[in-house]
């Protein structure tokens, strides 16, 4: 039996990271994370929801990152490093006097961001090889040891991605490309400086994520983390462990992930990662799962699982065909790889993303492992009284949203629709108008009796389409939404505290 956490009734707020406030290019995991948390727990919410945590591609989308196990650099406090002794008041004057004109304009990219905070890592690093104390520095030595199995080659493929500037791995010298025993040796002499660097930043990532988990979870706060189960060609997953996916002898795909057309999508959406090559997981008992899911269980409390229909079913579209029309479904041994996992781990708090067309196959899937899936109340409306997103029809064993990171913001969402689903709102919640939303439909998740119901933050603020995260399809503009402390009521916390213990979602 799967001891799930999401057992009783539960409810928070999804926020990445990155969209906390602060002087920096991006949030991070200091002093405002702490704040949030505090926040948090004043307003009775036991569930801190947030994205991937990886390092992303130049476009900034956490759900397409260089690893599956590193962290984002960006999301290092330079305040916590200051506060270590390792970087001085000075530096992170001057790293912020650079950031200004960037972060003003909002003209920059994931690579600028990392590009700047880089320096101020380089100079944190040189101020611990200086002035770390002994427990520090026999701290970071375990941490390399520890997560050797991963680290030493995301560092040197991190070295790597920068000398031949950004290409992806199958561009590089063949040599390097095809892991070439001596060449790889090479390369880890040639480049030791930048791989110490590297591996240091990570150390600090790890750090500070304990450190914010650890007094997240002190304050009855879970950390409820996501994981895509697809990851992108250009990661050092794939360049280390080739066997594990579907590609030629050149190391490119020789199929591409997506989805078939559908009612959003008349040439259905082709998203290009590798296929697994799930007869080489089978063979060793997926070991490569296995580590993948013990990092998500390091990290967080809970996982959210994106496009769990793809455990059981997933949509192989050659690689040559620009669209995912000519696609086909392949079956996927998801009951062989949870069942390993569940031995393995005796526990899997999982949270299945079940969204869009899910087969009688996909729910058996889920429900043998009472995974909790998802309920979207945004996509409730408009049809007829057996839409399974509307409350009445929810079971307990689920998660509702009122939206969630691809989602319009639910004020942005009414404010869009047509007047026969308006009315249709209206008269569902019992209200006259929206003058009141998004909490009417906040209040509606609340009651539900699903067991679980988180809300996003910009839904909590009340913010419109502006302030959306991710406009599924595009690549430009997103994944950048920030907010300020100034646009949170006082009176916020008490409301939602209110309304938690109204509904006895306080753990």
């Amino acid at each position: 039996m799967n001891k799930h956490p999401l057992l009783t009734r539960h409810s928070g707020i999804l926020l990445h990271p990155s969209s906390l406030p602060g002087p920096w290019l991006s949030g991070n995991l200091g002093p405002e994370a702490f704040r949030f948390v505090e926040f948090l727990a004043a307003a009775g919410q036991s569930l801190w929801q947030m994205l991937p945590l990886g390092v992303p591609h130049d476009d900034g989308s956490p759900y397409q990152c260089l690893s599956v196990f590193a962290g984002n650099p960006v999301l290092i406090s330079p305040e916590a490093l200051r506060d270590k002794g390792w970087l001085s008041a000075a530096d992170c004057d001057q790293a912020l006097a650079q950031m200004k004109t960037p972060a003003m304009s909002g003209n920059f990219s994931h690579r600028d961001a990392l590009s700047l905070h880089s320096a101020v890592l380089e100079q944190a690093y040189s101020g611990f090889k200086a002035r770390a104390s002994d427990s520090d520095q026999a701290a970071l030595a375990d941490f390399i040891e520890q997560q050797g199995f991963w680290l030493h080659d995301y560092a040197l493929y991190q070295s790597l991605h920068q000398v031949f500037e950004h290409q992806s791995w199958t561009q590089w010298p063949q040599s390097l490309r095809d892991r070439q025993p001596q060449a790889v040796t090479e390369a880890r002499e040639q480049y030791a400086g930048q791989i110490a660097e590297i591996c240091f930043e990570q150390f600090v990532f790890f750090q500070q994520w304990q450190a914010l988990k650890d007094y997240a979870n002190k304050h009855g706060v879970l950390m409820f983390g996501d994981m895509p189960i697809f990851i992108a060609h250009d990661s050092a997953d794939v360049w280390c462990a080739r066997e594990y996916f579907d590609l030629d002898a050149n190391g490119e795909p020789l199929t591409v992930t997506g989805v078939p057309p559908d009612y959003f999508s008349a040439t259905g959406q082709r998203w290009g990662n590798p296929h697994y090559h799930w007869q080489t997981m089978v063979a060793d008992d997926f070991a490569w799962w296995k580590q993948r899911m013990a990092m998500q269980l390091q990290l967080f409390d809970v996982v959210r699982v994106d496009h769990f229909r793809g455990f059981e079913a997933s949509w192989e579209i050659p690689v040559d065909h620009d669209t995912a029309i000519d696609g086909r479904w392949i079956q996927v041994p998801g009951a062989q790889l949870f069942d390993s996992l569940l031995k393995y781990f005796k526990t899997l708090p999982l949270v299945a993303e079940d969204l869009g067309i899910i087969t009688p196959a996909v729910e058996a899937l889920r429900d043998r492992y009472q995974f909790p899936g998802m309920k979207i109340l945004q996509f409730a409306f408009g049809g007829d009284n057996n839409n399974p997103y509307l409350p009445h029809n929810h079971e307990t064993n689920c998660v509702v949203y009122t939206g969630t990171h691809d989602n319009d913001t639910t004020l942005g969402w009414y404010q869009a629709l047509d007047a026969a689903t308006r009315a249709h709102v209206h008269e569902y919640l019992g209200i006259d108008s929206g003058d009141d939303m998004p909490w009417p439909m906040i209040r509606a998740a609340m009651e539900s009796v699903a067991n679980t119901a988180v809300f996003p933050l910009q839904d909590i603020l009340g913010l419109d389409a502006e302030h959306r995260m991710n406009i599924p399809g595009t690549a430009e503009g997103n994944w950048r939404w920030r907010f300020e402390w100034s646009a949170v009521p006082t009176e916020l916390a008490g409301q939602l505290q209110h309304l938690t213990e109204l509904y006895q979602r306080q753990p």
